[in-house]
């Protein structure tokens, strides 16, 4: 659906879901989990798809019951204040921040896999050149369109159902080392476990950033939760066919120390094509540093949005709502957040910077429920109107609380202490005034129908998009 057309269909609503989870995260979480608990992992995709769904029913149960655009820092504004609102947005902020800073990492490693011989500073050039072609992209505005984008795309998932098939090829021509691969099942212990769960789960977030419009859908109470469960059926199961082949196809001591384990996957699968097998490991690689430059962009255009948004707020200075005199685009907010991803991408791992992301993640998923809850008492009808349907949200605050506790002791305390550096910016760097006409702008309908179409064309979001525009056409002959 284009800006400015009808309702959004429940077609439409899952290929919202799908676009805005599914980025380059699967060349990156695909055998994180199984390098701490080995095929055991496989169990804990299904059990972090069933806890995203019911996190993301329950986010989407309290735009339904209180409609506010502006996420969940709009939730906790209005139930605990500007200042709560503030540091609900700054932690969404740091949480988006974080998974920003894994992308640049993730590209060093895939490209230090294509191109053997890269020492540690021609890493840390190949990130800030990354991060340097995402904001430049994200400032000029640059978007592929129309058949361009649908060859970028099938180029990005090809790889993919490649790994997926070959996977299933392999394992039935080499039953026996296919099985062997899955001996021993568990290798970790509980804490493994809940690791596993904490970096996977990183691998289904994304709908934060786009909840659902509720405003904007057909019959919303049906078609959205309806929406949530087949987009992450969809979702769960691409990400658990990828990670089913990968740890089929390959030996759990050389999956462990894989930094690509797709490109090390696709070499074993597709080893009796003999040299062909090197051309199709070096396609899932290019795929992949495609993929992940793709997502890091459409990643900082989804986060320097929100950095926009609570400027217009009054929540962050002003300057960082200043838009290019060319482009119209924020660009200070880009360039900011690339500056700054790139840093955290010096200083931090995968897997640290997945943790902090969770964790600020957990705190903004359990803050706008209580909100929500809160709302809810204020207004004494809807109250009693809902009462003994509140399963749903309180589902989600204790799942969101066991991802706050599975966090490590160090993690955690890093992820607090950035952000009670929310309290000074608050405090001494943010003006106090909204720029009240241009946030009416941001948030009126037509610009949240373009991001809600933005997102409905991204990586696996795409081939849906097509068949619904092909069935649409299909009705009107």
């Amino acid at each position: 659906m284009t800006a400015g057309q009808g309702k959004l269909s429940t077609f439409d609503l899952t290929n919202l879901v799908v676009g805005s989870i599914i980025g380059a995260d699967i060349y990156i979480a695909t055998a994180i989990g199984s390098r701490l608990i080995g095929p055991a992992s496989l169990l804990v995709w299904i059990a972090a798809g069933a806890v995203a769904l019911t996190i993301a029913l329950s986010f989407a149960y309290c735009v339904m019951l209180l409609p506010k655009v502006g996420g969940p820092y709009a939730y906790v504004g209005a139930a605990a204040g500007p200042f709560a609102g503030f540091m609900a947005g700054w932690a969404l902020l740091l949480a988006e921040w974080f998974s920003l800073s894994v992308f640049p990492v993730a590209f060093a490693q895939y490209f230090t896999a294509l191109v053997p011989g890269v020492d540690q500073l021609g890493q840390v050039g190949l990130k800030a050149l990354f991060i340097g072609i995402v904001v430049a992209i994200n400032i000029i505005g640059i978007k592929a369109a129309g058949r361009a984008n649908d060859v970028l795309t099938i180029i990005k998932l090809s790889p993919l159902v490649l790994i997926i098939l070959g996977g299933l090829v392999y394992a039935a021509l080499q039953p026996a080392a296919a099985a062997s691969n899955f001996v021993p099942f568990l290798t970790g212990g509980p804490a493994e476990v809940g690791q596993a769960l904490v970096l996977i789960f990183w691998a289904f977030a994304g709908f934060e950033l786009s909840t659902l419009p509720a405003d904007m859908a057909e019959r919303p109470e049906r078609s959205i939760p309806k929406a949530i469960g087949i987009g992450m059926l969809i979702v769960t199961a691409f990400y658990l066919l990828t990670n089913l082949a990968v740890v089929a196809s390959l030996d759990q001591p050389t999956l462990v120390a894989s930094s690509s384990p797709l490109m090390d996957a696709a070499a074993v699968m597709f080893s009796s094509l003999g040299g062909a097998a090197s051309l199709v490991v070096v396609f899932i690689g290019a795929a992949a540093l495609l993929s992940i430059l793709g997502a890091d962009e459409s990643g900082m255009l989804g986060t320097s949005r929100l950095a926009y948004a609570m400027s217009l707020e009054g929540h962050l200075p002003h300057s960082l709502a200043r838009l290019h005199p060319r482009f119209k685009t924020p660009y200070l907010s880009i360039i900011a957040l690339g500056l700054t991803a790139f840093i955290a991408s010096l200083a931090g791992g995968i897997p640290a910077l997945i943790n902090s992301a969770v964790l600020l993640l957990g705190l903004v998923y359990l803050a706008t429920y209580i909100s929500a809850m809160v709302l809810l008492r204020r207004d004494p009808e809807r109250s009693a109107a809902l009462r003994g349907k509140r399963i749903v949200p309180a589902a989600g605050a204790v799942l969101s609380a066991l991802l706050i506790a599975l966090i490590s002791t160090d993690v955690l305390l890093i992820g607090l202490a950035l952000l009670a550096v929310g309290i000074p910016v608050y405090t001494l760097l943010s003006p106090k005034k909204e720029l009240t006409e241009m946030k009416e702008i941001f948030l009126s309908r037509e610009e949240r129908g373009r991001w809600a179409h933005h997102q409905s064309e991204r990586f696996l979001a795409l081939p849906l998009h097509r068949i619904e525009t092909y069935l649409n056409r299909r009705k009107n002959i």
